[in-house]
């Protein structure tokens, strides 16, 4: 067969032959800090392996498949600063990162405002919110606080959280009642529909 007589028949049978779907999005390149499982629609690895999630396997946390980010993929999410007084020391704090409503996006969230939210943070504390919650309470992912990436050992590297001194009802609240639904150190957030 000639070349050209190849390279048109190849262009046929791509037409009519039907697509492989492809992975949407590139597995992570550095360490995963965030996995989202449950209802997403956008995955970049597979299914839950007991050893090398040993974490979610002592949590018994199990899923087919999952989207992981890394710090870089978080990073490269649209950024929002809040200013919350914090129960810590009671100061105002910056804290900075991505709307989990865009890394919700991200992942491919199925489910709309209608969705909860179980947040997972390292110690094994959850806290259950709704989608619709965290829009209208303007949740994000933070990575930073005052400017500098959270470490591990501290609130970090990820902590869900919003700015309850802008929320009405959680404002009316002593400081310490305030972030009961922001698990600090987060690194699973599982979808339910």
């Amino acid at each position: 067969m000639k070349k050209r007589q190849f390279l048109g028949a190849a262009a046929l049978a791509g037409a009519v032959l039907p697509t492989i779907p492809q992975a949407r999005t590139a597995p992570p390149r550095g360490p995963t800090l965030l996995t989202l499982s449950g209802a997403i629609d956008k995955p970049n690895r597979g299914r839950f392996d007991a050893l090398r999630d040993q974490m979610m396997h002592k949590q018994k946390i199990t899923f087919e498949r999952a989207h992981a980010f890394d710090f870089a993929a978080l990073l490269a999410l649209p950024a929002r600063s809040i200013k919350p007084t914090l129960e810590y020391d009671g100061k105002v704090h910056v804290l900075r990162g991505p709307a989990l409503l865009d890394v919700l996006e991200a992942a491919g969230a199925a489910g709309g405002d209608a969705a909860q939210l179980v947040l997972r943070a390292v110690d094994g504390y959850a806290a259950s919110i709704g989608v619709a919650q965290a829009r209208a309470q303007g949740f994000i992912v933070a990575t930073h606080l005052d400017g500098e990436p959270m470490a591990l050992g501290g609130l970090g590297p990820l902590w869900a959280v919003y700015d309850a001194d802008r929320v009405a009802p959680m404002a009316a609240r002593p400081l310490r009642e305030r972030f009961g639904l922001c698990p600090w150190a987060l690194y699973h957030i599982e979808v339910r529909t």
